[in-house]
């Protein structure tokens, strides 16, 4: 790894409830730096998106839904006091069970789910080839679908992104930096993309 890229770690909870908000990101991290202020001072904190199933003004959890917080493995211990806790998402209150600490591993293709930027997709990859070129990545891109997350006060854009032909510590140091902004809001977040057919 790179200097100047700290480790990353992923804290994993196991979340009981029944659903959430469409726009549940924005409560979810309020209540998350409510419990552990520690996590507001480290840009690179992220949360991963939730499995949900459904859409509009209510989305449903799965029984075995987790919350997966992505912050330097310096604040790895300040997490632990988000065990046993409740947080109220909009009309939603959510248990969190035992966190347990994940190692974050490289997989040569990764995913996000939005990655924000520009509003044409052209220039969207454009935009991320250079970023990536600066950093000295060489790797694969697909664009997939345009992604909107709105607040009451607070509208995000962007795209879905695959990355794929990844080396090890390339794969890493993105699943370590993101992409993009608004991370905390499960923006720019990679993680493996498993399933892969033929990219080519």
């Amino acid at each position: 790894m790179s200097a100047g890229v700290p480790e990353m770690i992923d804290a994993v909870f196991d979340l009981a409830g029944e659903s959430v908000p469409a726009d549940y990101p924005f409560e979810l991290w309020d209540a998350l730096v409510a419990l552990v202020p520690e996590l507001a001072g480290d840009a690179a904190t992220g949360v991963l998106p939730l499995r949900t199933t459904g859409s509009g003004s209510g989305m449903l959890l799965p029984r075995r839904a987790k919350l997966v917080v992505r912050l330097p493995a310096a604040l790895a211990g300040e997490v632990g006091g988000l065990s046993g806790r409740e947080l109220d998402i909009g009309d939603s209150r959510l248990r969190l069970g035992q966190g347990r600490l994940r190692e974050i591993v490289p997989y040569s293709t990764i995913h996000a789910h939005l990655v924000t930027g520009v509003a044409d997709e052209v220039a969207f990859i454009e935009e991320v080839s250079a970023v990536l070129a600066g950093s000295g990545i060489a790797a694969g891109l697909i664009c997939g679908r345009r992604n909107t997350l709105a607040g009451t006060d607070r509208r995000i854009e962007g795209f879905s992104l695959v990355i794929h032909d990844l080396k090890p510590e390339d794969s890493l140091r993105l699943q370590y930096t993101g992409l993009g902004s608004d991370r905390r809001y499960g923006c720019g977040v990679f993680v493996p993309y498993k399933v892969i057919a033929d990219l080519h």
